[in-house]
């Protein structure tokens, strides 16, 4: 239940505080004193896109909030506990932020919110019922979605929309390989081949670098074999050798350490030199054991190479990322087998009518008996609503081939009169009829919801005299089980409320070019005064006043 709801700055709102009550309370005032604003305020914090046009002028941010009583909502308090944003009194506090510079922030009991969130906790709070309702109950669509949430099934009929756009799309699938079944094969018999050639090639990026290495090694050979023999006789094995200069010259320096010891380092790390260059002289002749002129291997490594080239520049590839083509073929090959079934396609399309249709069947059943309840409260709330002899029928027409909405189109139907025939309601209402027809339809869809707040916002326009004062009771009725709000020019449903307030636009006190909305209780005088200002307008006489008092039962004393 909506207990408190506070507006800064808003529209022509400057600052709001209102506590709401249960009940039926009613709130009225000339039109453009800023009744609606209330509404869009209220949508605001419970989740619609802010639009900085609606700060008030001259303000750098314009704020709402809204306090809800959710300790009879189990449901809610368990969802807002998942998502840490409980309270533990009970209660749910919303408030929206909006900023002249185009950003908003939300919040859900003091912690940081997303749209959605609102949106989804909206969802169990609060229900409107704008003044242009009855003009959405023309549609096909809107009357399908009114019958499955009076049903209580929005779920399932979600999910006949799903299954029902997943069978169209593996209809489209089918449809479209048949259409290219041809060129399908062809690409994949093209593919195959190509699958099969990089397969064979069996190349892989570190074979394509030792190759290289390989070849490099393989025709340079001679050069190898010729620096590596020079190198040892240069070294070990000619006249003037290296290691046996460098031996004498250790030799003899050793000699002479005997006579002066600081030679002795010297000869140490010449000695160390030795040792290095008779370790290199071995590994120089184990290279040449197997180093070995092969023109065979030589001519094998550029024939692989010359192959991988070829096939290289066949799919204008670098030979580097062939094995990422042969990936690449592999994962498309499937991709095409998997697609190039016809029987596949077609079973895997049937599965997916079939299970349309049996969700579609359960829903159909649901939808006829609460067609038949909602066709029987409706006529019977029109026999109220100065329609007597009036029938109200929603009929389910077939539709074999399916649709996003099930196995059928839902149509509202109304004969105004006992001798006429049910007609489609976008045909046959009036303006007047079609507004008591909806109002009936959301009062009665209504009171199977479990919605606690329900607002309606003008929503007995187009009625007036003896069926607003049914109006009246009917909503006042409702609210003996829920809270009930409405927005109302009409005394004859103002007087039915257990609680009035009256919406009035003055000048601000600081500019008094600026208009600023103000709302404020009535008591029992100030009531009077407001619904004979509704019944007589700005000159209100004697009779006016008593007929207003008359309307809301109060006696000569309560006056």
């Amino acid at each position: 239940m909506l207990q408190n709801l506070s507006i800064r700055n808003f529209v022509i709102v400057d600052h709001i505080d209102l506590h709401f009550k249960s009940g039926f309370t009613v709130l009225t005032g000339e039109t453009g004193a800023g009744k609606s604003i209330l509404i869009d305020a209220l949508e605001l914090v419970l989740g619609r896109r802010a639009d900085i046009s609606q700060i008030r002028h001259g303000c750098k941010r314009a704020e709402i909030s809204a306090q809800f009583d959710v300790s009879a909502i189990p449901a809610l308090q368990e969802w807002l506990a998942e998502n840490a944003l409980e309270d533990e009194a009970g209660i749910c506090l919303l408030r929206k932020i909006m900023e002249s510079g185009g950003r908003s922030r939300n919040f859900i009991n003091g912690h940081p919110a997303t749209l959605q969130q609102l949106r989804t906790i909206g969802e169990w709070l609060v229900d409107i019922h704008g003044q242009h309702a009855h003009q959405l109950l023309m549609h096909s669509h809107k009357q399908c979605e009114l019958l499955d949430s009076w049903a209580g099934e929005t779920e399932l009929a979600r999910e006949v929309a799903i299954s029902y756009r997943h069978w169209q799309d593996l209809c489209q699938q089918r449809s479209t390989w048949e259409q290219h079944n041809e060129q399908n094969l062809r690409e994949y018999e093209t593919l195959t081949w190509q699958h099969q050639e990089l397969a064979t090639l069996n190349f892989s990026p570190e074979e394509w670098e030792n190759l290289q290495i390989e070849h490099n090694r393989l025709t340079h050979t001679a050069s190898l074999l010729e620096t590596t023999q020079f190198s040892l006789e240069s070294l070990s094995e000619n006249e003037t050798a290296v290691l046996s200069q460098l031996s004498t010259v250790i030799t003899r320096l050793h000699s002479l350490s005997d006579i002066d010891n600081t030679l002795a380092p010297v000869c140490h790390q010449l000695q160390s030199a030795q040792i290095q260059l008779q370790e290199t002289v071995y590994e120089l002749k184990r290279y040449l054991q197997h180093l070995d002129i092969d023109p065979r291997r030589l001519q094998e490594t550029e024939a692989r190479i010359a192959a991988v080239h070829s096939t290289a520049r066949k799919y204008r590839v670098t030979p580097e990322t062939l094995p990422d083509l042969l990936k690449t073929t592999r994962q498309h090959l499937e991709q095409l087998g998997n697609a190039a079934s016809s029987e596949a396609l077609t079973e895997a399309e049937q599965s997916a009518r079939d299970h349309f249709e049996n969700l579609a069947g359960r829903l159909s059943k649901i939808r006829q008996r609460a067609a038949e309840q909602l066709s029987e409260q409706v006529t019977e709330a029109m026999q109220t609503l100065a329609m007597t002899g009036g029938c109200f029928n929603v009929a389910l027409i077939p539709v074999p081939s399916g649709s996003f909405h099930g196995m059928e189109q839902i149509e509202f139907q109304v004969a105004a009169h006992p001798n006429l025939p049910l007609r489609p309601l976008n045909k046959v209402a009036s303006g007047g009829e079609l507004s008591r027809i909806s109002l009936a339809i959301q009062v009665i869809t209504s009171k199977a919801g479990t919605v606690p707040t329900l607002i309606f916002d003008e929503v007995d326009t187009g009625i007036g005299g003896r069926v607003a004062e049914i109006v009246g009771k009917l909503l006042r009725q409702l609210g003996e089980a829920r809270q009930i709000m409405s927005i109302t020019h009409l005394p004859q449903v103002a007087a039915k409320g257990n609680h009035h307030w009256r919406i009035s636009k003055t000048s601000s006190p600081e500019n008094k070019q600026l208009p600023v909305s103000q709302i404020s209780k009535l008591n029992k005088i100030e009531r009077i005064e407001e619904i004979a200002r509704m019944l007589g307008g700005e000159s209100l006489t004697v009779a006016t006043r008593q007929h207003a008092a008359e309307m809301l039962g109060y006696k000569e004393s309560d006056c």
